[in-house]
């Protein structure tokens, strides 16, 4: 279950990795640092932010943003400008990007680990819990040629 995060480890993050996270994503990591969501049936973890605070907080963020970042840059094909943000359990992650000033977009992508293809699946972290649950056609299309390269 995640916890809350106080917005200083946010900011330990964005030094550490040389970014600047989008404010909507920062504003629903501070109240749900991490978590389960679900798209079209398909799984994704999201990574937290690491928080520092206590044991049991360091214990349930270890699998933080920054390592995960620094473990998928070492990947063949991970993009430069990419920070990992989330992962479905086979090597496949959900990302933010820059456009090289370090100031990350909105936009969330899912970068697939065996092709290095990357989509842009949803405008922002808010508008991914929207479209998760209209299930648009165009999300259910998206999941489905995703889902198509795994057959």
């Amino acid at each position: 279950m995640p916890f809350p995060v106080d917005e200083k480890y946010i900011l330990e993050t964005e030094s550490e990795l040389k970014v600047t996270f989008p404010n909507e994503f920062k504003s629903r990591m501070i109240k749900i640092n991490g978590g389960e969501i679900t798209i079209n049936r398909v799984g994704f973890d999201l990574h937290p932010f690491f928080d520092k605070s206590d044991r049991k907080r360091i214990s349930r963020t270890c699998n933080h943003i920054g390592l995960e970042t620094k473990n998928a840059r070492e990947w063949n094909g991970f993009p430069e400008n990419g920070i990992a943000i989330g992962f479905d359990g086979y090597g496949n992650l959900l990302i933010l990007r820059h456009d090289g000033n370090g100031i990350l977009e909105d936009m969330i992508y899912f970068w697939n680990h065996e092709t290095g293809e990357i989509e842009k699946i949803a405008e922002s972290i808010n508008r991914l819990y929207v479209e998760k649950a209209n299930h648009s056609d165009h999300e259910i299309s998206i999941w489905n040629r995703i889902k198509s390269k795994f057959k």
